[in-house]
């Protein structure tokens, strides 16, 4: 072992540099060292293979040097440190650390204390830190998900977290990806307030320049900053369609984001939204606006609004806007996704108050609403009532020993432009008790279902007023049975739950009530426990029947999942008496409803199954059924199959009923390294036409990824639409060319975007 004595030089530059005196070998080859003490905010701290030089002067330091001062440290070959100015000069290769910023170069004339000067040659990594508070150090600022790295000529540090860069290539990419990169002839980095501007700037892609602009600046910590988002482009059968969106940060809580349109088939559209934020309201209002379009030769327009505010505690306001120049706005420069889910566009506004009370709550809405009904020539029965206005207003109470009291009321007034207009009140007061309990539940419940009508006089006919009242009762009812079994080698729990739901509503004649707001519910499960099987309160069924179901499903005790779900489900009626949807009152046929039955889980590893199926009672044959098996082993990989058959439904984006018999097959799936392929195919067996067809690409390289789509739909029942999708999108930069994602998570179950595999 060898001898320890104290080191002259260790020790006067221990006193020069305000250091602990240090300890070194005697050997003379050992290399002279600084041990770094404590940290002390604002002081230099040295250590090199060799050093010499004046106290107070100058220090020369050779080989392996280190140097660090608060979140800053320098390594490199050489070192020339002018103390009196807190001053360095270093080469012939130097790494600079400040923060989560690493840059390296060839020489450095740096200064410790103010966290400026110039480095030649630079190959830099940058953390992209949030802003701090003023005085916080950059290492304990938090780095953004997604890093910045590049080189340059120059590199000027121009304070803490402040850096510019002269000809300079940047990239988000892993180290060694240089796929690609954006060029810039200066480069400004300001991380202190979030903002990084490049001139002349080009972007390569693959040494191939795609954009050029002679100004840019961007954020570099994830927040909102003002200047051009990334270009979209679209074609298929509305057009081909450019567009180039310029966001405005107005405010921390304000902004707008205006997008000019140039459409071939068209023309040229302006599209602007504004969004606000407060702490008692938000909201936002867009447009798109297209003077003369060169097909109708019109002007075409759209306009959405919608608000919510919090005036009072428990007071709300709020409105949704929705309105458009013709029918056709959506089928010209809407998808499939518009199209089918824009019918009947709702305006509304509302005021709603809530409050509460020891053991209940109420709640009164005032609400006034209408639809604009985007069909070419619509019937009567086309075009929804408006409710101008309608007052709402719940409330519950829980009583002692398990009860509680409900009730449910509103005050309407319908207009309508040809139908029967008029008044209705609603008032349904219920008094319910639960038991619950871990074996199972018991909830009987009776009500009383109060409506009146002042309904406006029509031609040939006077103002009249009708009431109707329905005694309504019911008792849900259920058990639960389980025990430990296995399958296939693993614990699971077997369920066994029975369930009976019992109503009775006197049968009342109700043709000479109008039709507001009423239609049929859809038969299914959830219908089954439920009193009434139309929506709206102008029709109350009648019934004297008891629902059956039984679930039976298999869990997984290790994970829980639900491997197996067997459910079976069926309505008895004890009287023959019902109401239709007109209001007249008829006699059953059978006595019992359809047969309900349905099949779904997690079979095994990426197997899922859901399926359902309706057996027609009077018919004696299948009213409907649909099965959909989909293989899902990992994100990025999915195929699906779906059946579905209806003896007799609603036709798709059609208000037309018919057969349907359709087949539907989905996927994604890696074909290649980074490769996905997509697809889907809709096919109507009973129009022997495709309704959808999907196929298309991906490719995802890490750093940026493409995809390529073609689409071809129905969107009538005469006319079909063809669309095409490409996108281009770098990491931590944004995409080019049009968004296909929600297509996609629409046409292919399962689908996972590739960025996130």
């Amino acid at each position: 072992m060898p001898r320890i004595k104290p080191n002259p030089l260790a020790l006067a530059l221990a006193a020069a540099f305000s250091l602990q005196p240090a300890l070194a070998l005697a050997d003379e080859d050992a290399p002279i060292a600084l041990p770094t003490p404590p940290k002390a905010e604002g002081q230099t701290h040295v250590t090199a293979d060799d050093m010499d030089g004046e106290m107070n002067v100058e220090l020369k330091a050779r080989g392996n040097v280190v140097v660090t001062r608060d979140d800053q440290k320098l390594e490199s070959d050489w070192l020339d440190y002018y103390q009196n100015k807190d001053r360095v000069k270093a080469g012939d290769r130097f790494k600079m650390t400040r923060g989560v910023d690493v840059v390296t170069g060839t020489t450095l004339d740096y200064n410790v204390a103010n966290y400026s000067g110039t480095g030649m040659n630079p190959v830099f990594a940058m953390g992209k830190p949030a802003p701090a508070a003023k005085g916080t150090p950059a290492a304990t600022r938090p780095m953004s998900t997604v890093p910045m790295r590049g080189d340059g000529q120059q590199v000027d540090f121009r304070g803490q977290n402040e850096y510019r860069v002269y000809n300079s290539r940047i990239n988000s990419c892993e180290p060694g990806d240089d796929s690609w990169y954006l060029n810039s002839s200066l480069l400004d980095l300001d991380y202190n307030n979030g903002v990084g501007v490049a001139r002349n700037a080009r972007l390569n892609f693959y040494g191939v320049p795609i954009l050029y602009t002679p100004w840019m600046d961007f954020p570099l910590n994830g927040n909102r900053k003002s200047g051009f988002l990334p270009p979209t482009f679209k074609t298929g059968t509305n057009g081909t369609e450019v567009a180039l969106p310029y966001y405005w940060n107005i405010a921390p809580n304000y902004d707008a984001t205006i997008t000019p349109h140039f459409n071939d088939k068209h023309g040229t559209m302006l599209g602007a939204e504004f969004r606000y934020l407060q702490p008692n309201y938000a909201g936002s209002i867009y447009t798109e606006q297209l003077p003369k379009d060169k097909v109708t030769d019109k002007n075409r327009y759209a306009w959405y609004a919608t608000h919510n505010q919090t005036l009072a505690p428990g007071l709300t306001f709020g409105y949704n806007a929705n309105y458009v120049s013709d029918p056709n706005y959506f089928k010209d420069f809407g998808d499939r996704l518009s199209i089918a889910a824009n019918v009947n566009l709702v305006r509304e506004a509302w005021l709603s108050y809530g409050f509460g009370w020891q053991g209940g709550s109420a709640n009164a809405t005032l609400r006034a609403q209408r639809y604009q009904t985007l069909l070419e020539k619509p019937t009567s029965g086309d075009i929804p009532y408006a409710r101008l206005p309608q007052l709402t207003f719940t409330a519950n109470q829980q009583l002692s020993q398990g009860f509680s009291a409900n009730l449910q009321s509103e005050l309407t007034r319908f207009s309508h432009p040809t139908l029967q207009t008029g008044d209705r009140l609603v008032a349904y007061p219920s008094l319910t008790w639960s038991l619950d309990k871990s074996w199972g539940f018991l909830r009987p419940k009776l009500g009383l279902h109060l409506t009146e009508y002042n309904l406006d006089a029509l031609p040939g006919q006077q103002s009249r007023s009708v009431s109707r009242s329905l005694p309504i009762f019911s008792t849900d009812a259920g058990l639960y049975f389980d025990r430990d079994t296995e399958f296939l080698g693993q614990d699971h729990l077997l369920t066994l739950e029975p369930r009976l739901f019992y109503v009775n509503i006197p049968t009342r004649n109700q043709n000479n009530l109008p039709n507001f707001d009423t239609s049929l519910n859809d038969f299914n499960f959830a219908q089954l426990f439920t009193e009434n099987r139309f929506s709206g309160s102008d029709r109350v069924n009648g019934a004297n029947q008891l629902t059956t179901a039984l679930t039976s499903r298999l869990i997984s005790q290790e994970n829980g999942l639900e491997r197996i779900r067997l459910t079976v489900g069926k309505r008895y009626y004890f009287n023959q008496d019902d109401i239709q949807l007109d209001g007249v009152p008829k006699q059953r046929t059978v006595s019992g409803s359809n047969l309900l039955l349905g099949a779904s889980g997690d079979l095994a590893q990426g197997w899922r199954l859901d399926s359902s199926y309706e057996w027609n009672e009077a018919l004696k044959t299948t009213e409907r059924y649909n099965a959909q098996l989909r293989y899902n082993p990992a994100p990025g990989k999915v195929l699906s199959a779906r059946y579905r058959y209806g003896r007799y439904e609603q036709l798709d984006n059609s208000t037309l009923y018919g057969p349907l018999r359709q087949v539907d097959i989905g996927a994604q799936w890696p074909i290649a390294k980074k490769w996905y392929a997509l697809g889907r195919y809709n096919y109507s067996l009973a129009d022997r036409k495709p309704l959808e067809q999907l196929a298309g690409f991906e490719y995802n390289d890490g750093c940026w990824s493409a995809r390529l789509v073609g689409q071809r739909y129905v969107s009538d029942l005469i006319t079909t639409k063809n669309a095409i999708y490409f996108q281009l999108e770098f990491k931590g930069l944004g995409g080019f060319g049009n968004n296909p994602l929600n297509t996609l998570k629409l046409a292919i179950p399962g689908y996972s975007k590739t960025n996130d595999l």
